[in-house]
């Protein structure tokens, strides 16, 4: 195999690699990049930041981002009820506190006095409703619909009470959600279930509210233009050149959960690149303090911060899947999904290709999620048996797998075509599975490389045979990758639909802490069984910092909080 890869590894590095791997990197939450509280004087005569974090995003309208780049600007431009701290607590955002019914299923939360948009107008707990009702609303089309607000009472009405096949059978109606507001500071959530974690939703970007006036006169166009752009955070849109930039100022009506005093930059500056070199040249010439989008092949050259440098590793809770069309040939056979999974190398991938900037993944819910306890750790207790790692196992088993489906040695197997985006390692694993399926399973893969403007779309029409995925976490509970799967779900880009695992994740809706996790890992357990997905390896989010960076922080979800973010020189 590792003969096979020669070129592979040639056009992925020159140098010899380093170990980068996330047991290395500076602790999440204990101390973030860069010091949260600004000196006195310290700050630049620009008083401005820029970073590359993502690409130009498919959308930054709340109800309908799914990327973590789109959620980045998001932390950044609004603020829900809650917020989420350096230490990674929920914390008041525009909600200066709230109360929880004995029974959980009522959520009352009371709003900080004299809350504007950024246009100036009051903003009120009706804003919150529509938010949410515009959510739930099939119009809509949110694909976090069913994740933030699928617990509240009157969802299934929102939705048109969906049949087995998700088609509704009476009229949708988003104004049957349970959400009200008795007064101007009272907005006041009824769930059909105690959902423990609703506290976390109450942060999420997707529930960041937005001005039903603004949506109202420009439609789905609000979220494309300054002008149009009312959000309520601690910085809203200055300028907006598609491809290029976003330049973001500070918000004069802000009130909320962010302390004012330590939002001192003027301006906060998203390159959106998606080249890695371009990326890359903007950081080596001062142009950005911090990049995401890093070039492989420059990966060995460069020193850790731990080690001095300005290299960062740090681990996220997230997994880099694979997807497949399970509701078309051969897809559809778990057989086939049993031998395309088994047939990968994941300690090679994660640790040889990535450079050991990612885990090999045996699981589908990866580090960083707690137990039922809220300590221990969710993946202690989870079924390994499907992924052994021992790889010479793995491959005899996708082999049998393959022959049981009928195709023995790949014979009949129809050429299938893999899509993915051209940055960091997709490119290099689309050449690793090309040429892994051909020697292991003597099958033909055929990739398709798909620019990043279209992939996310793409991928959400199930306009794919097999894709590069992954997902991170939205929160710390196992139901937030879980629920990927279940049938009908926004964000089920796969189309998996198991009678079997929808009852188990519904099963996992009570209050009972202890049996609802016992819950969820039979549901992770019986998608695993049935290899809905192919977990390839954990995230860990890998940067360039200069050191003049002060303020900001990087989160175990991925996002980097810019609010109190500033350079210093």
């Amino acid at each position: 195999m590792k003969k096979m890869l020669a070129l592979v590894m040639a056009a992925c590095m020159a140098l010899s690699l380093a170990a980068c791997g996330g047991n290395t990197s500076t602790p999440t939450g204990s101390t973030p990049a860069g010091d949260s509280t600004p000196a006195s004087g310290s700050t630049t005569g620009a008083s401005g930041v820029t970073v590359q974090i993502g690409p130009n995003p498919e959308t930054i309208d709340p109800a309908l981002n799914s990327a973590i780049d789109g959620a980045n600007m998001l932390i950044t431009f609004f603020e829900p009820l809650l917020i989420v701290d350096e230490n990674n607590t929920v914390q008041p955002g525009q909600a200066e506190s709230y109360e929880v019914s004995e029974d959980g299923l009522t959520w009352t939360f009371t709003l900080r006095d004299g809350l504007k948009w950024s246009d100036g107008t009051d903003m009120t707990a009706e804003d919150f409703v529509y938010t949410f009702q515009r959510v739930a609303d099939v119009n809509t089309a949110a694909p976090y619909a069913a994740t933030a607000v699928g617990m509240i009472k009157g969802f299934d009405d929102a939705q048109g009470n969906p049949d087995a096949e998700g088609k509704p059978t009476t009229e949708p109606d988003a104004t049957k959600l349970a959400v009200s507001a008795p007064d101007a500071k009272t907005f006041v959530v009824e769930l059909s279930y105690p959902c423990t974690y609703f506290d976390k939703l109450a942060a999420f970007a997707t529930l960041s509210p937005v001005q039903k006036a603004t949506v109202d006169a420009n439609g789905d166009s609000w979220a494309t233009a300054p002008e149009s752009y009312v959000c309520n955070g601690p910085y809203m849109i200055d300028e907006w050149t598609v491809g290029e930039k976003i330049v973001a100022k500070k918000n004069p009506n802000y009130k909320g959960g962010w302390d004012t005093s330590k939002i001192v930059s003027d301006t906060i500056t998203f390159l959106l690149i998606e080249d890695s070199t371009a990326s890359y040249t903007a950081y080596q010439s001062g142009q950005a303090q911090l990049v995401k989008n890093v070039p492989t092949e420059e990966i060995p050259s460069l020193t850790k911060v731990e080690d001095g440098g300005d290299f960062y590793v740090d681990p996220i809770m997230g997994t880099y899947y694979l997807s497949m069309q399970t509701q078309k040939e051969p897809f559809n056979d778990a057989n086939v999904r049993k031998a395309l999974s088994l047939a990968i190398d994941r300690d090679f991938v994660a640790n040889t290709l990535m450079q050991g900037t990612y885990s090999p993944a045996y699981t589908l819910t990866g580090p960083g999620i707690t137990d039922a306890d809220g300590k221990s750790a969710y993946m202690d207790k989870s079924n390994t048996e499907y992924l052994p790692a021992d790889y010479e196992t793995s491959k005899k088993m996708a082999q049998e797998a393959l022959a049981a489906a009928g195709y023995p040695n790949g014979e009949g197997f129809p050429a299938i075509t893999y899509s993915t985006n051209d940055a960091g390692y997709h490119k290099v694993v689309a050449e690793y599975l090309q040429q892994c399926y051909q020697e292991v399973l003597g099958i033909t893969l055929n990739v398709e490389v798909v620019e990043w403007g279209s992939f996310t779309p793409l991928r959400r029409a199930g306009d794919y045979e097999m894709s590069r995925n992954g997902w991170v976490f939205d929160y710390n509970d196992p139901s937030s990758m879980l629920e990927l799967f279940m049938s009908g779900n926004g964000n089920n880009d796969g189309k998996y639909s198991n009678a079997t695992y929808d009852q188990l994740m519904k099963d996992t809706q009570i209050a009972d802490v202890e049996k609802r996790f016992e819950n969820l890992h039979k549901a992770e357990d019986a998608a695993m069984a049935d290899y809905a997905m192919i977990p390839v390896a954990y995230y860990n989010d890998f940067w360039l910092q200069s050191p003049t960076l002060k303020g900001s922080w990087h989160s175990p979800y991925g996002y980097w909080y810019l609010q109190y973010a500033y350079v210093e020189g």
